[in-house]
């Protein structure tokens, strides 16, 4: 073949096995029918058969010829030279030539390996024709015919070899292609897990563990004066490690939160007001407008994690007395609505996030909204409150069958 000869497969080898007991054979009818007609030259049909054969075998044999184009050019002219002189000493040589052209085509270059072929087909038909001392076209039809068959099969193989080799690089690139796929989808995965869980993490157990906080200090500052305040501090701070803890058993479960459960999310909703109005020194009230229905368990989470965090959000830093909780249902939208009358912030100044300080609740909670394809908007000025938006939309509702005909 004209490129480096790949590593053989069983047909190939079961192919090359085949050339050489053909090769063998040939040179066993030429030496045998020497030596049974018992002519002139029989002797050295016999012995230009038998060093023919050695040449011959030693090609397979070295290594050197399979890894060299030129050691095997070498060793091919060495096997044609012997073949020149056996012809000339039998007409029965001539058959070899067969078994030769694919040798010709399968070592030599793509240009030099049919030049070889028909220089063989030449040398066969003056060999024939020479002990024949007379010359036809039959003779010439013969080797050429031969010479012909061997290149198309040689071509024809290697075009498939070549269509092959294809077909393996493109599964070899598709499968790689599938491994990266695999790993990128893994990685995503991976990636929206921990975004999914450090907003969890952020809008539950680090505002529970604030609220403890803020508790255990309103506890610490009652305790000289008004024990009964500071017990009653510890008593909520303690109620609030409880929901924590299930929210934390909850998350390893991964189930719906805690909160929803056996209830609606106005339910949960009016319970977190209820909650944190008798926590903290803020009055809670939630407020439910539209026409309720049932909402994706998905868009219930998000709303109450949204609720959570903005509520949070305003014991810590508004300062603020009372809070307004509005969920809405507008038809095709859902929306949340948390207003506060704090002390208001500047939403273009706010600080960059901080594992010390922290600062995730705003980007938390819109990209809870994001991911549901929805918005969460904030508006607020230093000294006029904060009002927090977050609109979801809706999924169309599924469509119902209808109703079979009598």
């Amino acid at each position: 073949m004209n490129t480096a000869a790949p590593a053989p497969t069983p047909t190939t080898r079961a192919l090359a096995w085949c050339l050489h007991l053909l090769v063998v054979g040939l040179l066993a009818l030429t030496a045998g029918r020497a030596g049974a007609d018992g002519g002139p030259h029989a002797g050295g049909i016999v012995a230009a058969s038998a060093v023919c054969g050695l040449v011959y075998a030693a090609g397979p044999v070295l290594p050197v010829v399979r890894r060299s184009r030129r050691a095997a050019a070498l060793w091919l002219a060495a096997v044609g030279a012997c073949w020149l002189v056996l012809l000339a000493l039998s007409p029965d040589a001539v058959w070899l030539a067969f078994p030769l052209y694919f040798l010709q085509l399968h070592l030599l270059p793509r240009r030099a390996g049919p030049a070889a072929v028909a220089a063989t087909a030449a040398a066969a038909v003056a060999g024939f024709a020479a002990h024949q001392h007379s010359f036809g076209p039959a003779m010439a039809l013969g080797p050429a015919l031969g010479a012909a068959v061997a290149v198309a099969v040689v071509r024809g193989y290697q075009a498939l070899y070549r269509e092959s080799e294809h077909r393996r690089r493109l599964i070899e690139e598709l499968t790689a292609t599938r491994a990266d796929l695999a790993a990128a989808q893994h990685t995503a995965g991976v990636l929206a897990e921990r975004d999914r869980l450090a907003r969890e993490i952020h809008d539950t157990l680090a505002q529970g563990l604030s609220s403890i906080q803020l508790l255990l200090r309103a506890a610490e500052r009652a305790l000289p004066q008004a024990p009964q305040n500071a017990a009653r501090h510890v008593g909520q701070a303690r109620q609030a490690a409880v929901d924590n803890l299930a929210e934390a058993r909850r998350f390893v479960a991964a189930l719906t939160p805690p909160t929803l459960e056996g209830t609606t999310l106005a339910g949960a909703l009016e319970r977190l007001c209820a909650t944190t109005s008798a926590r903290h020194r803020l009055t809670a009230r939630f407020h439910l407008t539209g026409d309720p229905a049932p909402l994706p368990t998905a868009h219930e989470v998000a709303l109450l994690r949204i609720a959570q965090s903005a509520l949070a959000n305003t014991v810590r830093h508004a300062e603020a007395t009372t809070a307004e909780v509005t969920l809405s249902h507008l038809g095709d939208h859902v929306a949340l609505d948390v207003v506060d009358d704090g002390r208001g912030f500047d939403p273009a100044r706010l600080p960059a996030p901080d594992p010390e300080a922290g600062g995730f609740g705003l980007a938390a909670m819109r990209a809870r909204a994001q991911a549901l394809g929805g918005t969460l908007t904030v508006e607020s000025a230093p000294g006029h409150g904060t009002a927090l938006a977050a609109r979801l939309p809706l999924p169309p509702p599924a469509e119902t069958e209808p109703e079979a005909r009598p």
